[in-house]
C-alpha cells in the first residue's frame, strides 16, 4: 500500500500525481497565494489558514475570493493556525516567514506530516523535461542586487532569464509562466532554505554569513546550516567568498552532484579557480582553459560605477558573484561586461542622491543591519553617519570599532540609537555625535541640516542605519525617500 510520503516522492514534476493531495496551506500572503492557485489547478484538495481575517477590500481579501471560486477552502483567526485540522492532511506548505516552531508547522511535525515551502513546491512544480535551470543566490546581504546583475548578464547573453523567489516576483510564477523561461536567477533568504530539501541548482552561490534571523533560527550555527543549504545538490558550481570563512566551509559540508566545482570570487587577485580584480579589471581565473597560467578580463570597475566617483567594495564582490554564475552556465566574457554595464541598482542601494554644499549625499536605506552597514562606511574615506533604528538585537561594537576611522562625525535615529552612542563612546569618543529624538515627519529634516554642519568639503553623508525602520517609517524605502527628499529640500535652501 502506498502511503502519502511514496506520494509526496513521486511529485516531481507538474503533471505527476497531484490530483486529490490534501494541502493546508499556510498564509495568505503573496507565495501562500500562488501556492494555492498551483495545487488547485492541479485537483488538490487545498485549506487556505492565515491568523488574520482579510480586511474589506484588501488585496487579502481579492486573493481570498478569487481562492473561492476556484475552490480552495479558507480559515481565519488564531483559531485556525494553532494547529492542524480535525480532517486528513497529507502536506502543509508553508510561507517563509512562519517559524519552525509555530504551532500548526509543530504540529505536523509532531503528526509526521510533510512540511514544504514554497521554493520546495515551484521546484516540483517543474516540467518534466525541459524546464529552466536555476542559478541560486544567497548570503546575509547583497543577494537582490546580486541576482539582478545576474539576471542582466544573462539576457545580455541572449537568453530568456527572469528573477525570482526572496527578490520579489513568486518562483511559481515564473515556473508557471506560460512562455518558458531559458533560466531562472533565484534569491534565498535563510527561511527558503529551511523549508527545502530537493532542490539541484546549476550553480549556486552563498555572498556572506553575518548573525541575522537569529532569533528565528535559533542561533547563528543554524542560520549558516539553513544557508548552507543552497549548496546542496549543485551540479557545475558552487561559488563562495574567498573573504568569508563561513562560505568556504559550507561548501566544503556540501553535497553535491559527481564534478561540481568550488569556485572563490575575491576582490584581491584571483587564485586557480577564482574571480577577482586585477589594476581595475574583473578577471576570470575560473572559466578559462588556460586557467594556470592566465585570466580573462570580464569588465572594468568603470562598468560599474554608474554615477558613483567608484563602485563600493561589496558592490563590486556581486559582480564577482553574479559573473561566476553566470560563467558557470556557459555565459561568455562580452555578456558579462554588457550585461554588468546594463544594471541599473534598486532604490535605496548606495544610491547617490547629488551634491549639496560640496558635500555627497549617499542613500543606502537597504543597509538594515550592522553587517550590510559595515560594507556601506568601508566605502568612503570620510563620512557623516546615519544611523539608527530597530537593532532587533544586533551587536554593533565591531561595526564602530572598524569604521572609527572613518567617521567625520555621527547623527542618530530611531529607538535603538542608544546603543549605537554607547558604542561610539567606547570605539570612537572623538567623533560628534547628534541624537535626533524627533520621529515625526519632519525628523529627516533636521537629520539632513545636522548632518550638514558636521560634514567638510568633499566629505560623504551616508545613510546606512544598520537598523530595521518600522519604529519611524513603514519600510526602508519609505526611510530612504524621506531622506532623499530632505536632501532635495536642503537643496533649494526649504
Amino acid at each position: 500500500m502506498t502511503g502519502p510520503s511514496d506520494r509526496l516522492a513521486g511529485l516531481t514534476h507538474r503533471d505527476a500525481d497531484w490530483p486529490g493531495l490534501r494541502a493546508v496551506v499556510a498564509g495568505l500572503g503573496i507565495s501562500g497565494f500562488a501556492a494555492a492557485d498551483a495545487l488547485l489547478e492541479r485537483g488538490v484538495d487545498v485549506l487556505v489558514v492565515d491568523a488574520r481575517e482579510p480586511a474589506e477590500g484588501s488585496v487579502m481579501a481579492e486573493r481570498a475570493r478569487i481562492l473561492d471560486i476556484l475552490g480552495a477552502r479558507l480559515a481565519y483567526g488564531e483559531e485556525a493556525v494553532a494547529g492542524l485540522p480535525p480532517t486528513p492532511v497529507d502536506l502543509v506548505v508553508t510561507s517563509p516567514g512562519w517559524r519552525p516552531d509555530q504551532p500548526l508547522l509543530r504540529a505536523a511535525a509532531d503528526a509526521g506530516v510533510t512540511v514544504w515551502g514554497e521554493v520546495e513546491l515551484a521546484w516540483r512544480m517543474r516540467t518534466r523535461e525541459g524546464a529552466a535551470p536555476w542559478l541560486t543566490v544567497t548570503g546575509t546581504n547583497g543577494k537582490t542586487t546580486t541576482v539582478q546583475m545576474l539576471t542582466s548578464i544573462l539576457r545580455a547573453a541572449g537568453l530568456r532569464a527572469t528573477s525570482a523567489g526572496n527578490v520579489g516576483t513568486p518562483l511559481l510564477e515564473a515556473v508557471l509562466h506560460p512562455e518558458p523561461f531559458d533560466v531562472i536567477a533565484v534569491e534565498l533568504s535563510s527561511f527558503q532554505l529551511h523549508w527545502s530539501s530537493s532542490i539541484v541548482p546549476r550553480a549556486s552561490a552563498c555572498l556572506n554569513i553575518a548573525p541575522d534571523h537569529v532569533d528565528w533560527h535559533g542561533s547563528l550555527e543554524e542560520y549558516a546550516r539553513a544557508k548552507g543549504k543552497v549548496y546542496a545538490g549543485t551540479e557545475v558550481a558552487c561559488v563562495y567568498n574567498v573573504e568569508d570563512e563561513w562560505t568556504r566551509r559550507l561548501v566544503e559540508d556540501a553535497d553535491v552532484r559527481e564534478g561540481c566545482r568550488a569556485i572563490g570570487f575575491t576582490l584581491g587577485i584571483p587564485g586557480l579557480s577564482q574571480l577577482g580584480v586585477v589594476d581595475d579589471v574583473l578577471a576570470d581565473r575560473a572559466f578559462v582553459e588556460e586557467r594556470r597560467t592566465s585570466a580573462a578580463e570580464l569588465a572594468t570597475l568603470d562598468d560599474l560605477r554608474g554615477d558613483a566617483p567608484a563602485p563600493a567594495p561589496h558592490l563590486v564582490a556581486n559582480a564577482l558573484a553574479a559573473a561566476a554564475l553566470a560563467r558557470a552556465h556557459g555565459v561568455p566574457t562580452g555578456a558579462v561586461r554588457d550585461g554588468l554595464r546594463a544594471f541599473v541598482p534598486e532604490p535605496h542601494r548606495i544610491a547617490e542622491v547629488g551634491t549639496v554644499a560640496a558635500v555627497r549625499w549617499v542613500d543606502d536605506s537597504k543597509a538594515t543591519n550592522p553587517h550590510a552597514a559595515r560594507a556601506s562606511l568601508a566605502a568612503y574615506e570620510h563620512v557623516v553617519w546615519v544611523a539608527g533604528g530597530l537593532l532587533k538585537g544586533a551587536d554593533v561594537d565591531d561595526l564602530v570599532r572598524g569604521a572609527a576611522d572613518h567617521l567625520r562625525g555621527v547623527v542618530l535615529i530611531g529607538r535603538d540609537r542608544s546603543a549605537i552612542s554607547e558604542a561610539l563612546a567606547r570605539h570612537a569618543p572623538d567623533v560628534p555625535v547628534v541624537d535626533v529624538a524627533r520621529t515625526d515627519t519632519g525628523a529627516m529634516d533636521q537629520v539632513v541640516r545636522e548632518a550638514l554642519a558636521l560634514a567638510h568639503a568633499g566629505d560623504v553623508v551616508l545613510l546606512a542605519p544598520a537598523a530595521a525602520s518600522m519604529d519611524m517609517f513603514a519600510d526602508y524605502g519609505a526611510r530612504g525617500d524621506a531622506f532623499v527628499s530632505a536632501v532635495h529640500r536642503l537643496a533649494a535652501g526649504e
